[in-house]
């Protein structure tokens, strides 16, 4: 509430400005982005508030709005009813959480030719608020699914350019990786490959990394089961094809319902030979589903791109 109060400006009038407004948080789905994890560090959003009016009519200035960049495929849901609010899987895809506050008028705003010198004003409205939890699952293509030690980064780091953690001991990958494949018959089409880490049984229920990676392949077009075929850990080949296909039903039937191919790797071991042929009979699978391969050899992998395009390009 302000009057002008001038020299030689007799009955100079109300002129008090009205509030800002505040500002708004959105979330921006970014191909810039990869993780969700400045989330974690930051979990408290809060934009500006809007600025007091003035005298001499001045407005306000509005608070700044904040626009935090997500990753793509990032689920928005309500932390008290549980709700998916949205699913951001476009890039410039954007959703409003909180919307900032409305700004109060100045007395300037009630003057009238009957009421000349108001003394009122208005306050102004606060903004919204609530708690929302961020789910990330990644868009690609296909799904790498494998035992851990059946040599999944390897194969990801030698048909893309991603370069995963690769080691000779199990649960060498502790959280998803994303690799770009170029299709051998046509430089420019691409898909995208993600690696989960190693499943192992009883995953559906969480044992091991269990469902807390297996959403990341619920977007995958196509499964490529990966499987060590030389028995490296005492597994073989056929077991862990039936317990794969078995976990991942139990998770959810539609991603057992998916289109797959199967990997039957680590071919260069001796032992692989004879276990390969035993696989094909206990499987029953049509030879256009399983591509012996080699990913430490690089044996094989054109045909299987090839493959993996033709599902899923």
């Amino acid at each position: 509430m302000s009057f002008r109060r001038e020299k030689y400006v007799p009955r100079g009038g109300p002129d008090g400005g009205g509030g800002g407004d505040g500002g708004s948080v959105y979330l921006e789905a970014s191909e810039q982005v990869g993780t969700l994890l400045p989330f974690y560090y930051r979990p408290l959003l809060k934009a500006e508030k809007g600025h007091p009016g003035q005298g001499k009519n001045k407005q306000g200035r509005r608070g700044k709005t904040i626009v935090r960049p997500v990753p793509l495929g990032t689920l928005v849901i309500n932390d008290e009813t549980g709700e998916t609010i949205d699913d951001l899987v476009e890039a410039g895809q954007r959703i409003l959480l909180a919307r900032g506050g409305k700004g109060g008028r100045g007395n300037a705003s009630f003057a009238t030719s009957t009421r000349r010198a108001p003394r009122i004003a208005e306050k102004g409205k606060p903004g919204e608020g609530g708690g929302f939890n961020l789910e990330l699952k990644l868009l690609a293509m296909v799904g790498l699914v494998g035992y851990p030690n059946a040599g999944k980064s390897t194969l990801l780091s030698r048909i893309s350019h991603a370069h995963p953690r690769i080691a000779a001991y199990p649960f060498t990958t502790l959280s998803p990786t994303l690799g770009i494949v170029t299709n051998p018959a046509d430089t420019y089409q691409t898909i995208t490959i993600a690696d989960i880490p190693g499943l192992i049984d009883g995953a559906h229920r969480n044992v091991g990394l269990g469902h807390e990676f297996l959403r990341h392949i619920e977007r995958s077009r196509v499964l490529l089961l990966i499987l060590d075929v030389a028995g490296v850990d005492g597994r073989l080949p056929a077991d862990d094809y039936f317990h794969l296909r078995h976990e991942l039903e139990l998770h959810k039937p539609e991603l057992a319902a998916k289109q797959f191919l199967v990997a039957a790797n680590k071919m260069d071991r001796p032992e692989a030979g004879d276990n390969f042929r035993d696989f094909l009979r206990s499987s029953r699978l049509p030879a256009s589903r399983v591509f012996p391969i080699s990913a430490l050899e690089g044996e094989g992998l054109t045909e299987l791109k090839k493959a993996l395009f033709d599902l899923a390009g």
